[in-house]
C-alpha cells in the first residue's frame, strides 16, 4: 500500500472540462493584462496608479498568473464533491484570487516607498533591485520555501483534511487555507515586480512559468532553486555593470515605454 502513494508528488495536469474551463479564464485574463501593460508602459513604482486602479489592476495580473497553476489543484478539490461541483469551484478560485487580490496592497505601499525614497536617482532604484533581486534568490532556497512548495505540490493529504471542515464558508476557508501556502511560496517571486516594472510584460511571463513550473513539473522544486540562483546572478550583474542595470530596470527618470517596445527597440 505504501509504494501505491509515493508516486503521487504533485497535483497532476489532468486536462478535465474543469482544468480547461480555468485555463480558459487565465488566456482571457492574460489578454486584458498584456493590453493594458502595452497602453501603459512600464515604469518604476506606482506609475502614478490610484490604489484602487493598482489592485483592480493586479488582481487581473494575478487571476493571469496564477489560475494556470492552481487549476490542477482546484480541479482535484472540485472532483472530491458530489454534488454541485461548479458552485464549489467558483468559490474555491473566488477565495484563492481573494488572497492574492490583497497581496497588492502590500506591494502598492512598498511601490509608494519606492516612489517617495528614489524620486529621480537611478542610482537609488538600482540598489533597491539588487536587495530585491537577493531577497528573492535567497528566499527560493529557503526551508520555508520548501516547506511551502511541498504543500502545493502534494495536496493530496491536505485534502483529506480539508473533507472535515463543514460549515457553507468550507470552500473560502480551505481556498484561504491553501492560497496562505501558495502565498508562502511565491511571494518573493511577485517582489520582483518591484525591481523590474510593475507593468514588465516580459517579467510576468517569465514569473508565471517559474510557478507553473516549479508546482506541477516533475522536478519542480530543482527548478524553483535554480530560479534562486538566476535571481542571485542578476542581482550581481545589476551591481556590477551599468548597461545591465539600464536595460533590467526601468528608470526614475525617463518617460515610460510599453515593454514590447523596449524589446523592439
Amino acid at each position: 500500500m505504501t509504494a501505491s502513494v509515493a508516486p503521487v508528488d504533485r497535483p497532476a495536469y489532468r486536462l478535465t472540462p474543469l482544468t480547461v474551463l480555468l485555463l480558459a479564464g487565465a488566456a482571457l485574463a492574460w489578454a486584458g493584462v498584456i493590453a493594458y501593460a502595452v497602453d501603459m508602459g512600464n515604469g518604476p513604482g506606482t506609475m502614478a496608479l490610484s490604489l484602487g486602479e493598482f489592485l483592480a489592476m493586479w488582481g487581473g495580473m494575478m487571476t493571469a498568473m496564477m489560475l494556470p497553476a492552481v487549476a490542477p489543484v482546484a480541479s482535484l478539490y472540485s472532483r472530491t464533491m458530489t454534488t454541485n461541483r461548479m458552485r464549489h469551484l467558483a468559490l474555491f478560485i473566488a477565495g484563492y484570487l481573494v488572497v492574492w487580490t490583497a497581496a497588492g496592497l502590500p506591494t502598492y505601499l512598498v511601490l509608494r516607498w519606492v516612489d517617495d525614497v528614489a524620486g529621480e536617482a537611478n542610482t537609488t532604484m538600482r540598489v533597491i533591485a539588487e536587495v530585491i533581486l537577493v531577497a528573492a534568490g535567497v528566499y527560493q532556497l529557503s526551508p520555508i520555501k520548501s516547506r511551502c512548495l511541498r504543500h502545493c505540490r502534494s495536496p493530496l493529504a491536505q485534502l483529506l483534511h480539508y473533507g472535515n471542515v463543514k460549515g457553507p464558508a468550507r470552500d473560502l476557508r480551505v481556498a484561504l487555507h491553501h492560497a496562505a501556502f501558495c502565498l508562502g511560496c511565491c511571494w518573493a517571486l511577485m517582489a520582483l515586480f518591484v525591481a523590474f516594472g510593475v507593468m514588465n510584460v516580459w517579467v510576468m511571463l517569465a514569473l508565471a512559468a517559474i510557478v507553473v513550473s516549479e508546482k506541477v513539473l516533475p522536478r519542480g522544486e530543482v527548478l524553483g532553486r535554480l530560479a534562486g540562483g538566476v535571481f542571485l546572478l542578476l542581482a550581481l550583474l545589476v551591481f556590477a555593470s551599468p548597461s545591465v542595470a539600464d536595460a533590467l530596470v526601468p528608470s526614475m527618470n525617463a518617460d515610460s515605454i510599453g515593454p514590447m517596445m523596449q524589446m523592439d527597440g
